[in-house]
C-alpha cells in the first residue's frame, strides 16, 4: 500500500481529505501522525507558492509521497482579504469566532450584490522521484450577515451559497466535500496522481 503524507496538524482538513480519498488504496497521515516535525515559512504570495513550500519541506523528511494545501477566503469587497493569509488573518490564535465576526462588521452596509466571495484550494504534490504538480479549485459564494451552522470549520459558518440557501457549515460532509474547494482541488490532485503513480493496486 503507497502513503501519502499530508502536510497538514489540522483535524478537521483532515478528516476532509480522508473522505475525499476514500475509494483509493492510499494510507494518507497527517505529517504530526509520520513524526515529521518541521518548522514551515509560508512566504509565499499566491496559494500555489505556498502549498509548494509546505510539500517540498515535509518531502525533505520522508520518502512518501507528499501532498499540501494552501486555501483560503477571497472577499471581493475587501480586495479579496484575507486571501493567502486567511489562516493568520487577526493573529494564528484568534479564534474564528473573532474572525468571522470582524469580517461580518466590516462589510456592514454591503450590499448582497457586493458581498461575493469564494474560497480558494491549491494542492501540491511532490513525488519520491521529484516531481511535482499543483491544482487550483474554487467555491463561488458570498458572505452572510451572521454566523449559520455547526458541521464546517473556519470561514465556513460565513460563506453562504445561493445554490443551497445556506451557508457551508450547514452543508452535510457529503454535500460539502461535493463542491467545495479542497474537495474540488483534492480529486484533480487524485486523477493526476492515477496517471503518475499506481496508487489502487490491491495486489499490493
Amino acid at each position: 500500500m503507497r502513503e501519502i503524507i499530508f502536510a497538514t496538524g489540522n483535524k478537521d482538513k483532515m478528516r476532509e481529505i480522508r473522505e475525499i480519498m476514500a475509494d483509493t488504496d492510499m494510507n494518507i497521515r497527517s505529517m504530526k501522525e509520520a513524526g515529521i516535525s518541521v518548522d514551515i515559512v509560508e512566504d509565499g504570495k499566491t496559494f500555489e507558492e505556498n502549498a509548494k513550500i509546505k510539500a517540498r519541506a515535509v518531502a525533505a523528511h520522508t520518502d512518501a509521497i507528499v501532498l499540501a494545501d494552501d486555501s483560503g477566503l477571497e472577499i471581493d469587497a475587501l480586495g479579496k482579504e484575507p486571501g493567502v493569509y486567511s489562516a493568520r488573518y487577526m493573529g494564528e490564535d484568534t479564534s474564528y469566532d473573532i474572525k468571522n465576526q470582524n469580517l461580518i462588521e466590516r462589510l456592514k452596509g454591503v450590499p448582497k450584490e457586493e458581498r461575493t466571495a469564494r474560497f480558494v484550494c491549491a494542492i501540491a504534490a511532490v513525488l519520491p522521484d521529484g516531481r511535482e504538480f499543483v491544482t487550483r479549485q474554487t467555491m463561488e459564494g458570498y458572505i452572510g450577515w451572521e454566523p449559520e451552522g455547526e458541521n464546517g470549520f473556519g470561514y465556513d459558518p460565513i460563506f453562504y451559497l445561493d445554490e443551497y440557501g445556506c451557508s457551508s457549515a450547514a452543508l452535510s460532509p457529503e454535500q460539502k466535500n461535493a463542491i467545495s474547494h479542497r474537495g474540488k482541488a483534492l480529486r484533480s490532485m487524485k486523477e493526476i496522481l492515477l496517471k503518475e503513480v499506481t496508487i489502487q493496486n490491491p495486489l499490493e
